[in-house]
């Protein structure tokens, strides 16, 4: 990741706080407070790993990034402010975004055939028009390591790395600039975890890609991130380089995290 690259993706105090409505009217009464106040900056070819406890927001911040939840503050992507867009003015902008998410069983539609799954993007964007989509299925199979001779099957047929692999082929034939990963290898054992994250490395020297890499698994985290930002009960408490982060974190919640993953070894 070159330090000069083009930004991404930016937020400045991104807030998402949902109303706590009682009674006949519905009145609002106090807020689950998801999100206070994030602010993160990603990079052309940089990861940022979001990391936390469950609940701490990671994943709200990224369906508001995706602008599929309302949220307060600026959330700016390739230098454009996308939080007052509407849906109408935001399409044009989807393909450049696309989110992997956690489980690979249920984000694929068991009546599609894998290459229904990872072509139905490119009619719903107009990507490439004139080319033939299964010739398109079969490049970005064999891409993310998948035969092309298997295209015709469905999801149930194939292991359950394969079938994160078909979710990040639907996702990269779009050719994004920006690809949010909701933990995606949580679901796979250890093995196949180093494979996805081996894949996601590649794709992401040979594209420029930008992460935003959500997940619990600090030792995932540590081996894609280039940046890391710390979330508990919805607030950033520390935010910064990985390798420092992971080296000398600075708060004691930082440290429990890093401790409980690598077995206390970090003071």
């Amino acid at each position: 990741m070159q330090p000069d690259a083009p930004v991404i993706l930016e937020t400045e105090q991104a807030r998402i706080w949902f109303p706590i409505q009682r009674g006949l009217l519905k009145r609002t009464v106090g807020h689950i407070k998801a999100v206070n106040d994030a602010t993160l900056t990603v990079r052309a070819g940089e990861t940022l790993g979001v990391v936390g406890e469950s609940g701490s927001g990671k994943t709200t911040l990224a369906l508001a990034v995706m602008r599929l939840i309302r949220s307060e503050g600026r959330i700016t992507f390739r230098g454009t402010d996308i939080q007052h867009l509407n849906q109408r003015q935001m399409r044009p902008l989807r393909s450049d975004m696309q989110i992997v998410f956690q489980d690979p069983y249920g984000s694929l539609s068991p009546r599609m055939t894998v290459a229904e799954i990872i072509a139905e993007g490119l009619g719903v964007h107009g990507v490439e028009p004139g080319r033939d989509r299964r010739d398109m299925v079969g490049e970005i199979m064999a891409e993310v390591g998948l035969d092309p001779a298997l295209m015709d099957r469905y999801p149930h047929e194939f292991s359950g790395g394969q079938r994160q692999r078909i979710a990040i082929a639907r996702a990269m034939i779009l050719r994004p600039k920006l690809l949010i990963l909701d933990e995606p290898t949580s679901a796979l054992d250890m093995t196949v975890q180093v494979q996805i994250v081996q894949l996601l490395r590649e794709l992401q020297q040979k594209y420029g890609l930008a992460y935003l890499f959500i997940s619990h698994d600090l030792k995932v985290v540590r081996a894609l991130s280039h940046q890391v930002m710390v979330m508990k009960q919805g607030d950033v408490v520390e935010a910064g380089d990985a390798d420092a982060i992971f080296d000398a974190p600075q708060t004691e919640y930082t440290r429990a995290l890093m401790a409980a993953a690598f077995e206390g070894k970090v003071a």
